[in-house]
């Protein structure tokens, strides 16, 4: 740990005398981050975008091409579902009636956010150093598996036992809670509490959603309105995400704070943003709400990296 922190210090002693011989624009306290730098190299980080691009591609592939088989078990399984539990499903299902195709509306646009968004994270930030935008990019491609819900009419087609739906909804959680578990870590690089690898962060990452998932109670023949498996502790587990998004959020404004940055304020905005788009889409049952749930989202992404961007625009 000393060798560590001797390392940091030779490494701003020389940053400062590159700034005062005016290769710099201007002290290294002003750049949020920077003592906080991780030896992952741009190369490997866009190894990560470039394969977040990928699977979200596989996972549009995936969708469209199975639509043509399970279409029409969509109404069956609708009516065989129970209301789906979300922000505003409460206030909507008095009004509204939940409609068999909507969960396929659901899929195919956290699909294709994530594989658009990707593209564009990739393209803006692929000379840009910053540790952020990485575990962004994680909770965007977490969107690629809502492809998995798809396996709820596919065992209706082909009569597959039960397993499936169990193994499915187990990967699907995984990868809802490292999304959110990565907008966290996110938000924690940015108040800069961290000075380990990047790397070593989505192992532990990984583990805490395999810890959450594996430990949530799945009923192998009932889901939700959304094609969602139906799981115990929801309740709890709604709060818990709640307070992830929350201290996502304040996080980024005491980034703000401690760095001397406004973007940070923008981009806890955009976080909470996100977060509440993500609960509205995933949740979705009517025609309603898949609208305003990509709105949310597409304007919290778009937030987010604009000020990110701004923030790293000197590298």
């Amino acid at each position: 740990m000393q060798n560590g922190k001797f390392s940091i210090t030779i490494f701003y002693y020389f940053a400062e005398k590159t700034v005062k011989k005016g290769r710099c624009l201007a002290p290294l306290e002003t750049y949020p981050g920077m003592l906080y730098a991780d030896p992952m190299t741009l190369t490997v980080r866009n190894n990560y975008f470039r394969s977040g691009i990928v699977l979200s591609l596989l996972a549009l592939v995936t969708i469209l091409s199975l639509s043509f088989i399970i279409f029409s078990a969509y109404p069956p399984a609708g009516a065989a579902a129970t209301r789906s539990a979300g922000l505003f499903q409460p206030l909507i299902s008095r009004f509204f009636t939940a409609h068999p195709y909507v969960p396929f509306v659901t899929m195919l646009g956290s699909v294709l956010y994530a594989f658009i968004t990707m593209i564009l994270i990739y393209y803006f930030f692929e000379k840009t150093q910053s540790p952020e935008i990485l575990f962004f990019a994680l909770f965007v491609t977490s969107f690629a598996f809502e492809a998995l819900r798809v396996m709820v009419p596919l065992v209706l087609v082909y009569n597959l036992p039960s397993v499936y739906l169990v193994m499915s909804t187990r990967v699907l959680l995984i990868a809802r809670y490292f999304g959110l578990f990565s907008l966290l870590a996110a938000s924690i690089y940015a108040a800069g509490l961290g000075e380990q690898k990047q790397g070593n962060i989505i192992f532990i990452i990984v583990i805490a959603a395999m810890i959450v998932a594996l430990g949530v109670p799945v009923d192998s023949l009932a889901w939700d309105s959304s094609l969602m498996m139906v799981s115990g502790y929801t309740s709890m587990l709604k709060i818990v995400e709640a307070g992830i998004a929350l201290i996502a959020a304040v996080s980024f404004f005491i980034s703000a704070y401690s760095r001397g940055s406004n973007e940070y304020i923008f981009i806890g905005i955009g976080s909470l943003l996100a977060f509440l788009g993500r609960l509205t889409l995933l949740s979705a049952d009517t025609w309603i709400t898949p609208l305003p749930g990509m709105v949310l989202l597409a304007a919290g992404t778009w937030i987010i990296c604009v000020q990110l961007h701004r923030v790293y625009l000197w590298l």
